[in-house]
């Protein structure tokens, strides 16, 4: 049986909405999951939130590397088994320490599903269709991140095991489908990918995700900050250098040193850096100091999420005319527009005047939906254009890394930046402010790396490259 490329992408992105929504739908449950947990310090619970996304990063490019070897539609159905009984098993955890150890394996499920179906879906689609299938399934992926705090705020007023429990039947419905239709593809030849790699990958991450978690509370000065830092540079030094020798490496360095695939990455972090920050600091905006409830402040930043939705439909054929880096960069600085409209015009007003949303919050979500639209479904489809389709698992795991990564970086710097002690009340206005302009600083360092990433669009591939795509191992052109 032939199964139709609309098929593939309905469930490759029904699975990539749900490992997105949960990198971000707990935020806005988390001072309730704490208060059902009383006597846990926030040290522990705040691993609630962040074991999900330093498993996810971590995992995900052992995920595409194993995929490679053992076929994508394998690995992607047990990922999206294991993420949806994991999700069950955060609803039931009696405990925080179960409930951390529930979300990393969810995350693990998440890891599992994210490069596969990307790849799933690049396979199902000719060369000149591509475009398209990848702006629409990244702007599905993009919508559930930033529909998170709104759907988990209405989610929260029933109880905030509803969080984890929405997963259970969209999970369930894309996994009986996918494993009735989805087609095998198998990559032959692949050897046994370096587990030992792997791990140090895990071990680096982590320790940075810990170093930067920590410092706000410990200092960067502090014993256990450079520990952790120290433990990150060493994890990540040996991940490299047995990349280097091992024939099936954790990280692919033939795609690194591709340099639209390099600098897509780099773009990447950058660029999440922001998102993530946005998705924490305009719900503590509106919640404290507005005063707005999380439901009435969800359906407030519903519209950035819509406006993802119709540009990212855009975004394929942008690509195909003026290339990724141009796209991209324009992106990025609609972006660093949005927070730079918030800090100049928004205020402390506790109250739900529609002049003052309309005049103030709305146009610069506005902006920043144009900027997501734009920014994550153009990287994305970077892997399909500028590799061959036996990297397409190590390429896009690398690329979903570098978003991992990049949101880490922005929780943890825009706490670093407000303070961990700030709720978002109207005197806290001036940090806030300061939060908005570390958002607006990551859509301008994005700018400038898509500018570059444009100039690496005009140069040959390299070498290994261009002999594997004049075996016809690649039918993608290059964008642009």
């Amino acid at each position: 049986m032939t199964t139709s490329p609309r098929t593939v992408l309905l469930i490759t992105s029904a699975a990539a909405f749900l490992s997105s929504l949960d990198l971000f739908i707990v935020n806005i449950a988390f001072p309730d999951i704490r208060a059902d947990f009383p006597g846990t310090d926030l040290g522990d619970i705040s691993w609630v939130l962040n074991g999900y996304t330093v498993v996810f990063a971590a995992f995900l490019a052992l995920a595409g590397r194993l995929a490679d070897r053992v076929g994508h539609r394998r690995v992607f159905l047990v990922g999206l088994a294991v993420f949806t009984a994991a999700s069950i098993a955060c609803a039931v955890a009696p405990s925080v320490g179960l409930l951390v150890a529930a979300r990393a394996v969810q995350a693990l499920g998440a890891a599992l599903v994210t490069p596969t179906s990307l790849s799933l879906l690049l396979a199902a689609y000719p060369a000149e269709r591509r475009g398209y299938a990848v702006g629409a399934w990244a702007s599905i992926g993009a919508v559930a991140a930033a529909l998170g705090p709104p759907l988990g705020g209405l989610l929260v007023e029933a109880s905030w095991h509803w969080v984890f429990l929405v997963n259970v039947p969209v999970g369930l419905v894309a996994l009986v489908w996918g494993f009735r239709v989805l087609p095998d593809n198998v990559v032959e030849g692949a050897g046994r990918p370096d587990v030992l790699g792997a791990v140090g990958l895990v071990v680096g991450v982590g320790a940075l995700a810990y170093a930067l978690v920590r410092a706000p509370d410990l200092g960067w000065a502090s014993v256990p900050v450079i520990v952790g830092l120290a433990v990150a540079v060493v994890g990540l030094a040996g991940v490299v250098a047995r990349s280097r020798r091992h024939p099936v490496p954790a990280i692919d360095l033939t795609v690194v040193r591709t340099p639209v695939v390099g600098l897509a990455a780099l773009t990447m972090v950058a660029f999440t850096t922001g998102f993530a920050g946005m998705l924490v600091v305009n719900v503590l905006y509106l919640t404290g100091t507005w005063g707005w409830s999380a439901p009435v402040a969800g359906l407030a930043l519903a519209v950035g999420p819509a406006v993802v939705v119709g540009v990212a439909r855009l975004s394929g054929r942008l690509t195909a005319r003026f290339g990724i880096g141009r796209v991209a960069a324009v992106g990025g600085l609609f972006f660093a527009a949005g927070p730079a409209w918030w800090a100049l015009h928004l205020g402390v007003e506790p109250d739900y005047a529609l002049s003052r949303y309309l005049g103030g919050m709305l146009p610069g979500q506005i902006a920043t939906g144009i900027g997501v639209g734009l920014m994550l479904p153009t990287l994305s489809s970077v892997v399909g254009s500028a590799l061959p389709a036996h990297r397409w698992g190590s390429g896009s795991s690398l690329i979903n890394t570098a978003r991992q990564v990049g949101s880490v970086l922005g929780v943890a710097l825009l706490v670093s930046v407000i303070g961990t002690g700030t709720t978002g009340r109207p005197e806290e206005l001036g940090l806030v402010r300061d939060g908005w302009l570390l958002l607006t600083a990551a859509g301008v360092v994005a700018a400038v790396l898509a500018l570059a990433l444009a100039r690496a669009e005009r140069r040959p591939a390299p070498v290994d490259v261009v002999e594997v795509r004049s075996v016809g191992d690649c039918p993608a052109g290059r964008a642009g």
